[in-house]
């Protein structure tokens, strides 16, 4: 491990779900080498991500409306700089042009040394360019022509709240196929889910129709449940909210803090069950902060790398 990972402070057993039992092995092996998310405008999270993660993590840079290609080029170049792997989401609705998709991944791969993206539509009703969608970024051979050797598509274990089941699959299909005609690694990252269920039968569904590739299941870190139940209905996951409801007397909820012990135990479990499942990894969401969530996961002596 390395030794910037000696700067994170444990959070307290008692703090955990966990208690003072060390998690199963296999639960330890699903979260290590575990990534994480920030936004390009966290400048504390960007601070503290060079500061407490082991060189090597995946820091993904999420893309939100208002946010500019330019500041996601600067945010990959410090995290890289720290010693860390950058993974910037590409917004297609957020793009202007293909001269714009052209010069913002020459700009990643040249200045911050990307060579890993996450490919996203982007949440707005209209695009301000031509792309309404990634597999139509990816039909521009782009990634592949600028040194993107592996990019991320975005699954959907509860669904997702404007797009129909039929037409999400036939998407899926099709950025699969156009990745796998120019080269790229594929892999799949999950919305977040506060339930093992959904994740767990999408996962059988999508192996069943012979799709392969790895999936990084996305999960909410420690933060507390109204912050959890915030982002859960702001990103469609709302039928996971029953997950957070359902966990003991109102005042206490709201006061409470939750964290995914028990979820990643479940998911372990499944995947030790069946390796067909093929679950490569975790993807942490830090909605109670990044510092919080390293702690988090060190505090169960997992980390990173």
């Amino acid at each position: 491990m390395s030794s910037r990972a000696s700067a994170i402070r444990p959070l307290p057993v008692d703090q955990t779900l966990t208690g003072t039992q060390a998690p199963p092995v296999s639960a330890r092996a699903l979260l290590r080498g575990y990534s994480l998310e920030v936004s390009s405008r966290d400048a504390k999270a960007l601070d503290a991500a060079g500061e407490t993660l082991p060189a090597g993590t995946e820091v993904y840079i999420n893309w939100v409306p208002g946010d500019t290609h330019h500041r996601t080029i600067a945010a990959a170049a410090k995290l890289r700089a720290g010693g860390l792997v950058p993974v910037p989401h590409v917004g297609a609705r957020y793009l202007a042009s293909y001269t714009q998709l052209a010069d913002f991944l020459a700009r990643l791969a040249g200045e911050a040394g990307v060579s890993r993206c996450l490919t996203i539509g982007g949440d707005v009703d209209r695009p301000v360019g031509p792309y309404e969608s990634s597999l139509q970024m990816l039909e521009t051979g782009l990634f592949a022509k600028y040194g993107i050797k592996r990019i991320g598509i975005a699954g959907y274990p509860e669904g997702h709240p404007r797009i129909g089941p039929a037409a999400l699959a036939a998407a899926l299909d099709g950025k699969l196929a156009r990745a796998r005609d120019q080269g790229l690694e594929v892999q799949i990252v999950t919305q977040f889910c506060f339930e093992a269920a959904p994740i767990l039968g999408w996962l059988r569904a999508l192996r069943a129709r012979g799709i392969a590739a790895p999936v990084r299941v996305g999960l909410a870190g420690p933060a507390s449940i109204t912050t959890l139940m915030k982002y859960a209905l702001r990103c469609g996951v709302g039928n996971s909210v029953r997950a957070l409801t359902l966990r003991g007397p109102a005042i206490a909820r709201i006061l409470s803090e939750s964290t995914p012990d028990a979820l990643i135990q479940e998911l372990a479990a499944a995947n030790a069950d069946d390796a067909a499942l093929g679950i490569a990894g975790l993807h942490l969401f830090s909605f109670g902060g990044l510092k919080r969530t390293a702690a988090w996961a060190h505090s169960l002596g997992l980390g990173a790398v």
